[in-house]
């Protein structure tokens, strides 16, 4: 017999992954033209880290939805199977959005680190004051 637990569960697995997939596939997509960008004009590379990022994004977020699947009591009727389910499936979302703004945060580092290389030199100063000593 199939508890309400077990549908829980599977309810939990299809939503999480379903979700995992949906937004690596949308950064993947959306982040491409960000990547080219931070690299420079560089698609090979910006295409080699949008897929290495996209892989990492599916092993953390699957990882972390399979793991966090026996955290949690067990549900036993209609009303406990919600809260369960809606309290993963929050966890899971949140989980993206920081993961999500982390990447955000850290390519637009290297994007300014990036556009800051390729800076033309200060001018040269035009004049010099003269220090006066003690």
């Amino acid at each position: 017999m199939v508890t309400p637990t077990v549908w829980m569960y599977i309810a939990y697995l299809i939503i999480s992954v379903g979700l995992t997939i949906w937004v690596a596939r949308t950064l993947h997509a959306n982040g491409r033209i960000f990547l080219v960008d931070s690299f420079l004009g560089n698609e090979k590379l910006a295409d080699s880290v949008n897929h290495l990022l996209v892989v990492g994004f599916y092993l953390i977020n699957i990882g972390y939805v399979t793991l966090a699947l026996k955290y949690g009591g067990k549900s036993e009727d209609l009303q406990q199977v919600f809260e369960t389910l809606s309290s993963k499936v929050g966890f899971v979302l949140l989980v993206l959005g920081v993961m999500h703004f982390m990447n955000l945060l850290i390519f637009s580092k290297m994007r300014k680190r990036a556009m800051l290389r390729n800076q033309p030199p200060p001018l040269p100063p035009q004049a010099h004051l003269a220090v006066k000593t003690a």
